[in-house]
């Protein structure tokens, strides 16, 4: 992989700058305890996912889209016959997703603060989900002034990394992806010519798994501070 190039390094964020997918499952978790009386863990989950993905063209990522399916799904499962109560103990299960501290990963901000002090990278935020959110994720995080620029996405196919590399004015060679998911961060990028890093994270949403495989212009890192082997 020939960094020589490089000119824009994109990171993901969540559960790649920090953690995100454990306080999903925990939600989940809670959701299945509370509808414990209209069904097993494994058939109420199933229902959920089922649910995100019928919402999805219209609600995209995020902890305010989950919310309204983990309500839809309180709705479906018990007939109607869920207590307002209940419906209020998932909303407010929700809501902690919204306001998550985005506590940086170890090692996230020393290798961001390196990157920066060799002035020849611009660093960007290149991450999908609801804007406000992320936003304020990034905020709590402390890391946003490492960053020369955010782009927060509905999604991340590869119109979205070409959009990237015109928005950075760059040709998709000289761009690197970091991030932890392999269809969304590393495979899209890949596809239109761009470099790719990929932190495997150890929680991945069902969603975001597909087929592991090999490329030319990718490499992998155990750990975020893993990156700094590549410059």
């Amino acid at each position: 992989m020939k960094l020589e190039n490089i000119k824009v390094i994109a990171f993901d964020a969540d559960d790649t700058l920090w953690d995100n997918e454990p306080f999903f499952r925990k939600v989940e978790s809670e959701m299945c305890d509370i509808l414990s009386p209209y069904g097993s863990k494994e058939e109420i989950s199933e229902q959920l996912y089922a649910i995100e993905m019928d919402n999805m063209p219209d609600y995209g990522y995020g902890a305010v889209a989950f919310t309204m399916s983990l309500i839809e799904n309180a709705v479906k499962a018990s007939k109607g016959k869920v207590p307002a109560h209940d419906i209020g103990k998932i909303i407010e299960a929700g809501r902690t997703l919204v306001r998550l501290k985005a506590t940086p990963l170890s090692g996230v901000k020393e290798t961001l603060e390196h990157l920066k002090s060799i002035e020849k990278y611009m660093l960007v935020v290149f991450t999908k989900g609801e804007l406000l959110t992320q936003e304020n994720k990034l905020k709590r995080s402390g890391l946003l002034p490492f960053f020369d620029r955010v782009f927060i996405v509905t999604d991340k196919k590869e119109s979205d990394y070409r959009d990237l590399c015109t928005a950075m004015d760059i040709a998709p060679e000289e761009l690197l992806m970091v991030g932890n998911s392999l269809k969304s961060d590393i495979l899209p990028a890949l596809n239109i010519g761009a470099m790719a890093v990929h932190i495997p994270y150890e929680i991945m949403w069902q969603h975001e798994i597909i087929e592991d495989f090999e490329h030319g212009n990718m490499r992998r890192a155990e750990t975020f501070s893993d990156l700094l082997d590549f410059f």
